[in-house]
């Protein structure tokens, strides 16, 4: 595998770029691929100053040619009765009459439904699912219920869920990653802790599993996750925190919802505090191929000593032993490059979708097939 990806280029599409279709900037890429092997790409489209607090729509594209060409996005429909977040309000981030629909994340499952989780506000949690290999959803209906039984534990008053996709385990449980915060910081993101969200019955009814890492001196506020099944049935879940140490923290659990294991250091996964995509690619013989995408750089190029460095050259890690080594690379984006999420096509074929720049400075969203 890793010489063939070193001998042929990845083909490429952009799929959203900036100053577009009425949006000053695109962000926070997800994909899934459905047994069909219906590409489904989605994003969060930020209206006037691109933050994460901006005006914000989530915008879907589907494919049914791998990956080649794409239909039109289309808006997933907001709700009613959303407010801004009291975060926001507080910190006059924004303004009062914006509204933010944030965190797309989508979960392919086996029998063909797929599942669609986001936010709004950061602070409501939303579900919808297609039946219809993503031509049409559902009307959202509301899940945040899900997480309150962990306020008491927690007082959040931010959540996200993902960012990228979610997973279905062998047995049907369907699994997302979420963080949740405190709303501290100039961001009101501060604070943040790791847990899950998880239905045993096709998405009917949704539960929060435990903090699998709190924040703490070592690992501050851990937010944005992948989750990965391994071959035994168990899930890691890779991390970003916010250590000067700049590697990814990983955590196991037998089940993706309890007895999380103490987090470490996944010393080879370099990370310059950004998210990262993490997909488990079956093969016709022998163990199941990790890939790991992300921005590999741990320097600033003003020489700044912060826990936040550059987010450039956007590199592809491959695992043969379920994350224990890391033992090929490749670079697809040598320059600037930041979020990415990851997919397989059924022949094997990888796909990346991640933020970068073209030639001429505009940020896009594009997608990289990757044999």
């Amino acid at each position: 595998m890793g010489a063939a990806l070193a001998a042929q280029a990845p083909a490429t599409i952009d799929l959203f770029e900036a100053g577009s279709g009425g949006y000053h900037l695109y962000r926070i890429p997800g994909i899934v691929v459905t047994p069909r092997n219906t590409v489904i790409a989605y994003a969060e489209a930020r209206r006037h100053s691109g933050s994460d607090w901006d005006d914000i729509d989530i915008l879907v594209r589907r494919s049914t040619d791998g990956g080649r060409t794409f239909g039109p996005p289309w808006m997933v429909p907001h709700v009613s009765g959303v407010e801004r977040n009291p975060v926001a309000l507080e910190r006059k981030i924004g303004q009062p009459e914006w509204r933010t629909y944030n965190n797309p994340v989508a979960i392919a499952a086996r029998d063909g439904r797929v599942h669609l989780l986001f936010c709004a506000e950061y602070m409501r949690v939303f579900y919808a699912y297609s039946d219809d290999d993503g031509r049409n959803f559902t009307t959202p209906v509301e899940i945040t219920a899900a997480l309150e039984p962990l306020r008491s534990r927690y007082p959040w008053r931010v959540v996200a869920t993902g960012p990228g996709h979610g997973i279905e385990l062998r047995n049907g449980r369907l699994l997302v990653p979420v963080w949740i915060a405190l709303g501290t910081g100039s961001s009101g993101h501060g604070g943040s802790v790791n847990t899950t969200i998880y239905s045993d019955d096709r998405g009917r009814t949704w539960h929060a599993g435990e903090v699998a890492i709190p924040d703490q001196a070592d690992f501050p506020s851990p937010n944005e996750t992948a989750v990965i099944e391994c071959a035994d049935g168990s899930v890691v879940m890779n991390v970003r925190t916010g250590s000067p140490h700049n590697r990814r923290a990983i955590s196991n659990s037998p089940d993706g919802i309890s007895h999380w294991s103490a987090p470490r250091f996944d010393e080879t996964l370099t990370d310059p505090i950004c998210a990262a995509g993490l997909v488990r690619v079956p093969q016709k013989k022998g163990a199941a191929l990790w890939v790991f995408s992300n921005p590999d750089s741990v320097s600033r190029a003003d020489g700044k000593p912060l826990p936040n460095k550059d987010r450039r050259n956007l590199t592809l890690r491959f695992s043969r032993d379920e994350g224990a080594t890391w033992t090929d690379a490749r670079v697809l984006e040598p320059g600037a490059a930041g979020y990415s999420d990851l997919a397989a096509l059924r022949d094997g074929t990888i796909l990346c979708y991640y933020e970068t720049k073209t030639s001429a400075g505009v940020a896009v969203l594009r997608l990289a097939r990757v044999r």
